[in-house]
């Protein structure tokens, strides 16, 4: 199994595309875009109906992108399922990604670099032209070598990758980076032993080579020139240490990386140190981890929803979650001037999709699992590598950012997100409800259908195709009735059964509830015995010293003065 969060900015495309096999003349060209992750990432020919020119969700239609250059073409490319980077191919080669820092970074030629290929056409080539891990690392790695590789932006901040790559039979961690002329790429990848689990979390991790185990390491050629060039690493020394060589450390803060990859290892059973000094150089993580229990893809849905519960980090504790536990932090708008971080936790409001890449030979074989918006109030739903379309509502269903559809499962998860914030910690007990009972069904389906193949009843890609949107429309329906459900409990403040929510003594104290204006006490009973016997003045004395003292003497002398106070009793 391998995993992605793709967590990106406002107006990512979130959708998730087919695109189908083809055949190809003896001297066909590819052609090479500059892909964007905003939508539409894509629009053109060859890549499927979801691609295809046409009218947007607002109104306009998108321009036809333009080739920035042109790679032969192979006779076969497979099918595959895509999203921001390429997925999960027909033969069950299966990648998840994620941003890095390194030493190098340049830019792609249509903005004036040398650099022809991205990370998303190195994962569509490898989906179109591999049906093993293994040979997608070495045709990514060649073709980023000999085309010259650019990041998703040209700072040395951003500008590399990791990607990992698996099957059925093994898995890699991939990193990449530009090589100094801007021309080629430095590369590396190793092997995630059997029994082992890793955690990248956007920074490289891969430390010690061995050039002599091709089992283990696949290696680009530039590796060990380029630090000899640079006065990084000599032969004979210590063995070259990728990570501490080419990864410029983490970015925006410290811990950015290190505590997601602490949280995911501390999910997966594993106890590791949640500190260090910094974690370039500091191998506080090594790069695989011998597992401590068999994982389940339950387990990796619960890692991608983790805000550090539990922990000292727990970002649904404290003053800035509110009284309603809301762990989302969003950013300060750029006019202000504080300086500051929050925590990164692996779940986060700006993600458009997540993906789980069960990779099997068993059953129906691979399958991916797919999230769309933030996983804490999404579902994954499964989706088989034998199916040759997308469930609509994934991928044509008005996936435009900017255009709320009731057809789009994105926005079904983006809504109730939005919705469950008016009280979080009571509205999410609704959305993990209906999400665990939904996530179960699709796991029943699996394993049910996977029974089916192994008595020898296989099911075509149109029964396939049939049963998975079946479930999918279920789990539309569903999340798109949760709004109305959450709204008509907890408006306004009050709970399911009307009785008033509150707020924990911990945060009223905490936002000067105390602080606020003068309670008025309550004012003393006044009896015809009180009236009769002490009269006015002894009324009186009875009244608060303080706050209330005059609105209290007031009603004694209406009310010991009046014929009422004779048969009745008064609260003043």
């Amino acid at each position: 199994m391998l995993t992605q969060s793709a967590d990106g900015e406002y107006g990512f495309d979130a959708r998730l595309c087919f695109v189908p096999a083809k055949d190809h003349a003896s001297n066909a060209s590819r052609p090479v875009y500059f892909d964007v992750e905003i939508y539409p990432r894509f629009v053109g020919s060859g890549r499927g109906s979801c691609y295809e020119p046409g009218a947007s969700t607002n109104g306009t239609v998108p321009d036809i992108y333009t080739a920035m250059g042109f790679i032969p073409e192979v006779a076969h490319s497979y099918a595959y399922f895509d999203g921001t980077f390429g997925i999960l191919n027909e033969h069950g080669v299966g990648i998840g990604e994620t941003t890095c820092s390194g030493m190098f970074s340049t830019k792609p030629i249509s903005q004036g670099g040398k650099a022809l290929l991205s990370v998303d056409e190195l994962t569509h080539l490898a989906m179109e032209r591999t049906t093993t891990a293994r040979d997608a690392v070495k045709l990514m790695g060649e073709m980023a070598e000999k085309y010259g590789f650019y990041g998703s932006d040209s700072t040395v901040t951003s500008g590399s990758e990791s990607l990992m790559v698996g099957d059925a039979d093994e898995a890699f961690i991939f990193h990449v980076l530009a090589d100094p002329t801007g021309t080629s790429a430095i590369w590396a990848a190793q092997r995630v032993p059997d029994d082992h689990v890793a955690a990248v979390t956007n920074m490289f991790t891969i430390r010690d080579l061995d050039f002599d185990d091709s089992h283990n390491f696949l290696i680009g050629s530039l590796v060990q020139s380029v630090a000899q060039e640079r006065g990084w690493w000599s032969p004979g020394q210590a063995p070259l240490d990728f990570t501490a060589t080419y990864s410029h450390g983490e970015y925006t803060s410290k811990y950015y990386s290190g505590h997601r990859m602490w949280d995911a290892y501390r999910h997966f059973g594993i106890d590791l140190p949640d500190t260090y000094d910094n974690l370039r150089t500091d191998r506080v993580y090594p790069t695989t981890v011998p597992a401590a229990r068999l994982l389940t893809v339950q387990d990796l849905f619960a890692t991608h929803r983790s805000h550090y519960e539990g922990t000292k980090y727990d970002m649904t504790k404290g003053l800035a979650a509110g009284p309603f536990g809301d762990p989302d932090r969003f950013m300060p708008a750029k006019s202000q001037k504080e300086v500051g971080n929050w925590e990164r936790a692996i779940g986060i409001f700006r993600t458009g999709y997540t993906e789980v890449v069960q990779l099997k030979r068993t059953g129906q074989g691979s399958l991916l699992w797919f999230a769309p918006h933030a996983s804490t109030s999404s579902c994954f739903v499964p989706v088989s590598n034998k199916m040759t379309e997308v469930p609509k509502m994934y991928t044509n269903a008005n996936p435009d950012p900017q255009g709320l559809s009731r057809d789009s499962a994105y926005w079904a998860h983006r809504y109730v997100f939005s919705v469950a914030k008016i009280m979080y910690s009571h509205a999410m007990q609704n959305v993990t409800s209906v999400q665990q009972k939904l996530e179960d069904a699709g796991v029943q389906l699996v394993s049910d259908i996977d029974a089916m193949f192994d008595s020898g009843k296989s099911l075509d890609a149109e029964r396939l195709t049939a049963l998975y949107t079946e479930h999918a429309e279920r789990v539309l329906a569903a999340f798109w009735a949760l709004p109305d459900q959450i709204v008509a409990t907890y408006s306004d403040g009050w709970l399911g059964d009307k009785a008033n929510a509150g707020y924990p003594d911990w945060w009223l104290k905490g936002v000067g509830y105390d602080q606020g204006p003068i309670t008025i006490p309550d004012a003393p009973t006044v009896t015809l015995a009180t009236c009769d016997k002490e009269g006015i003045h002894g009324c009186i004395s009875h009244c608060p010293s303080s706050a209330g003292f005059a609105a209290c003497a007031v009603e004694c002398t209406r009310h010991c003065e009046s014929p009422r106070a004779k048969s009745v009793d008064l609260l003043v």
